[in-house]
């Protein structure tokens, strides 16, 4: 970016009172489900039993393996159809669930049989449409015997289980009645956060009514079941402001209370405890919160009769909730929290209005604040308002095209908060929304890490601030707009795979490919650069609603030379993931958790917030999703790597900023170990939309941002970012030698921006690279031409091709300098490579802003230098 004028940021804190009802919208979607099935019994039959299976793959896939309790360890069959696996309860059982926790290698279609003997089979499941992950299958039926019948696999290999879970009792169950003895009974509590939230909402059996309390530590919740009861069980359904220490407790008066449970790591959801008492008041006493909030709950259920025992069990229901035992398996799926705020086509535009201003008004200005949002969206159509997009904000569609969600009304960057300067809007997004705006046009003017991905626009789209003020570049992917696209004042810009009716101008860098309506190449002048196809793209997974308003996340499928919208005959080819398949990261989860989940078989879904991590974050398992939404942001403590990934397949990270800790860490995100050697040219890892920032909202510091080591990666849009103001900024403070560097053959980045490292910017050591576009500033802080020095060399390339590299195209390249601690600075050149016919570079600028130091050549000793007060770039069109 182009600014460096300091901010004081405005700081503020979420209004939560006018989003309440918005979260319950979001949260209905499971709460209904949870309280339907909350009634399963919850004892876990099958853990240790005998097992059999139609067959193995090899000794170290067992069939016991599925049964073991052990998420890490797995049974997989040969690969042919069909295959069962069969566990013998030991004596006949009355079934309530069955879990299947799949690995990659999962069943599209399979059924679940029961039998009294083990040779005549019942099916009391089946289906053709499975997804795979975590499924919670509600059954009725009984029998000694249990199996899994799979006949049609996902994958060419065979079925692969980590755990085979089945539910029930045997003989007379726990005697734990079903009724829900405090539905409608009078309740109090300490305090209500206001006239819409009393505590009687809690018991009135409507999982879209709740109470809240204050914002303060203790509260209570209690309920007086009208005569001594026995109880054997409380069922908490919370709200996105869930307690992480409190109690049961239990009374014959209401003045002397005695505690049956009690926990210091609740983690919110629907938590099922068993609890053995006898007493006519039951009270949940909380000490300590999850939020900033207060207390929150949507149900209580208190079950009458004898419990199983006197301990805590997580519901195996599909309740969407993790799992309250740590040392049990750990549960997909749960609350997206409160900071993700879900709009109904049902609502006026004047109520939109109100809650979207909030948020708004709390990020215009707030760069380096704590608050991370989501609007979201829900299919249908809504009318008269103007959604202003700030700071960590990102709007969202959840429909399952663009055109499911459609807005009759505005969404609105622009930059009055930086007097009419756009180059410091970074971090915000919009996606998959169909907007008809009401001035005929849209106004999206931002600079780096601001995506603009899935949007249907039906007017033109203008890029620049009202005023035509400085913008610094952006990106568009699988976006259709039908009228003209203007630039106007933006200095570079990339747009992928979409349809546009025309684009206006340029100013020094304008890079296309797979765009329907580009310009022709023109560059130098006019300043385009325009491929026919994109080799290879995979679009970002993303979240959206079912036809049965249930949370899933679709993952677009790979596609090779694409040109125009995937969406342009219908659905977006791919794959959808229930939300159950995902461990629903909230901040405060640990490394260890997080890798627990993943452990297990479930992707990762990190809700809108800031995490800090004292582990590495592990992905080892081929196609698992990382999807972050609302900035989630992650920052390594201790000096950690925050993300390895494994050398598998189909990796899919997405939506995720990785912030440097204030101790320094030699990489942030590793994609494969250090010898990584498979080829994944069928299924290549991709990451989109993941930022790397050093310093500035605090003095981090990374040896590298980025290295990627796996073969067939594909980089889709980064911004890789040291900070160059804000806080902890200086040439020995938010230190960082490296943005990315890159070790992997056949790796194609779309969309690469680093910037401001204090050595090369990009280092490509692999074969076969290929790159369309790049945009790059060198560091502005050197203190002087003796502190910015490679060996004999006066600085550091932004873009540097290994010596022994022999194959790599690179396309679009823009290198900026801006030395404006000693502007007598110069950086020898742009662009470092061999000299080789097939390493080959096009249309590539240089460029001295305002005249701060000068880059001697373009790319090696070719092309002229750039410098002096008139901005004018030093262009090469193509090299050698």
């Amino acid at each position: 970016m182009q600014s460096v004028l300091r901010l004081t940021a405005a700081r503020g804190r979420p209004l939560y009172a006018l989003v309440l009802a918005v979260v319950g919208v979001l949260l209905m979607a499971y709460t209904v489900v949870v309280s339907t099935e909350a009634n399963a019994a919850v004892t876990l039959l099958s853990q240790g039993k005998p097992v059999t299976a139609s067959s193995v793959e090899n000794a170290g896939t067992p069939a016991t393996a599925a049964v073991d309790g052990n998420t890490g360890t797995r049974w997989s069959s040969a690969a042919a159809d069909p295959q069962w696996i069969q566990v013998d309860l030991g004596a006949t059982a009355t079934l309530s669930q069955v879990v299947l926790r799949w690995e990659a290698a999962y069943a599209t279609a399979f059924q679940i049989q029961t039998s009294a003997n083990g040779t005549s089979w019942t099916s009391v499941y089946s289906t053709t449409t499975s997804t795979g992950g975590v499924q919670t299958l509600n059954v009725t039926g009984s029998g000694r015997y249990v199996r899994m019948y799979g006949t049609a696999r996902a994958t060419g290999y065979g079925y692969s289980l980590w755990e085979f879970q089945v539910y029930g009792e045997i003989g007379g169950g726990t005697g734990c009645g079903t009724t829900n003895v405090a539905q409608g009974k009078p309740a109090t509590a300490s305090s209500v956060e206001n006239a819409g939230t009393p505590a009687s909402a809690a018991v009135d059996g409507n999982t879209g009514t709740r109470w809240s309390s204050a914002f303060a530590d203790p509260q209570w919740l209690q309920i007086d079941l009208g005569v001594a009861t026995p109880i054997c069980q409380i069922i908490l359904t919370w709200e996105g402001a869930y307690a992480t220490a409190y109690q049961i407790q239990v009374s014959t008066n209401a003045s002397t209370w005695t505690s049956v449970w009690s926990t210091t790591t609740g983690t919110g959801g629907t938590t099922t405890i068993n609890a053995s008492a006898s007493a006519r008041y039951v009270r949940i006493y909380m000490t300590a919160r999850a939020t900033g909030y207060g207390y929150s709950l949507w149900e209580v259920a208190v079950r009458s009769g004898t419990p199983t025992s006197p301990s805590t069990q997580p519901s195996p229901s599909a309740s969407p909730s993790p799992s309250t035992s740590p040392g049990g398996p750990i549960q997909g799926g749960g609350s997206l929290g409160p900071n993700v705020k879900v709009f109904d086509p049902s609502m006026s535009g004047a109520t939109i209005q109100s809650q979207v201003d909030a948020v708004f008004n709390q990020m215009e200005s707030d760069q380096f604040g704590a608050g991370r949002y989501v609007l979201a969206f829900k299919p249908g159509t809504y009318s008269g308002f103007n959604a202003q997009i700030g700071f960590y904000t990102s709007i969202v569609g959840l429909g399952q095209n663009p055109t499911d969600v459609r807005i009759n009304g505005d969404v609105t960057v622009d930059a009055g908060w930086f007097q009419g300067n756009a180059t410091q809007n970074f971090w915000r997004s919009a996606e998959n929304l169909s907007i008809y705006p009401s001035a005929g046009f849209t106004r999206w003017a931002v600079s780096q890490a601001a995506p603009f991905r899935r949007m249907d626009i039906h007017g033109d789209l203008n890029l620049a601030p009202n005023g035509y003020g400085w913008a610094s570049g952006g990106y568009i992917a699988d976006s259709r707009v039908s009228g003209a696209v203007g630039p106007y004042s933006q200095q570079q810009w990339y747009t992928r795979d979409s349809q546009i009716g025309s684009w206006v101008n340029g100013v020094w860098n304008m890079v296309f490919s797979g765009v329907v309506g580009a310009p022709a190449t023109g560059f130098p002048n006019p300043v385009y650069t325009t491929l026919n196809n994109t080799p290879l793209s995979r679009e970002k997974p993303y979240l959206y609603l079912d036809s049965g308003g249930n949370y899933r996340v679709f993952v677009p499928s790979l596609r090779t030379n694409a040109r125009g919208i995937s969406w342009a005959s219908g659905a977006t080819p791919g794959t959808s993931l229930p939300l159950t398949s995902f461990y629903v990261a909230k901040p405060g989860d640990t490394a260890a958790r997080i890798n627990q989940a993943l452990a297990q078989g479930l992707h990762l879904l990190f809700t809108p917030g800031i995490y800090h991590i004292d582990g590495t974050i592990n992905v080892n398992r081929a196609d698992t999703v990382v999807l972050g939404i609302g900035y989630a942001t992650i920052i390594p403590d201790n000096g950690v790597v925050a993300m390895r990934v494994a050398d598998v397949d189909g990796v899919k990270i997405a939506g995720v900023l990785f912030d440097a800790g204030t101790v320094n860490s030699p990489v942030l995100l590793e994609l494969g170990p250090s010898n990584s050697s498979a080829s994944h040219a069928a299924n290549p890892t991709s990451i989109s939309d993941v930022f790397f920032r050093i310093g500035g909202a605090h003095p981090g510091k990374a040896t590298t941002s980025l290295v990627v080591n796996s073969d067939n990666v594909i980089i889709d849009h980064i911004w890789a970012w040291r900070g160059d103001h804000g806080a902890g900024i200086g040439w020995t403070v938010n230190t960082a030698d490296q943005g990315v560097i890159v070790n992997g053959d056949n790796v194609l980045a779309t969309g690469l921006f680093v910037e401001h490292y204090q050595k090369y910017n990009v280092v490509w050591n692999g074969q076969g690279g290929r790159t369309i576009f790049f945009q790059n500033e060198l560091p502005y802080d050197p203190p002087n031409q003796a502190a910015y020095m490679n060996g004999s060399t006066r600085g550091y390339a932004a873009y540097k091709v290994a010596d022994s590299v022999t194959s790599h195209e690179a396309w679009g390249l823009g290198v900026y300098c801006y030395f404006n601690v000693d502007p007598t600075i110069h950086a020898a050149r742009g662009i470092e490579t061999p000299n080789n016919p097939n390493v080959r570079f096009h249309s590539i600028s240089t460029v001295s802003l305002g005249g701060n130091g000068v880059i001697d050549n373009v790319i090696n000793t070719t092309g002229g230098p750039a410098q002096g007060t008139a901005t004018v770039p030093s262009t090469v069109t193509n090299y050698p």
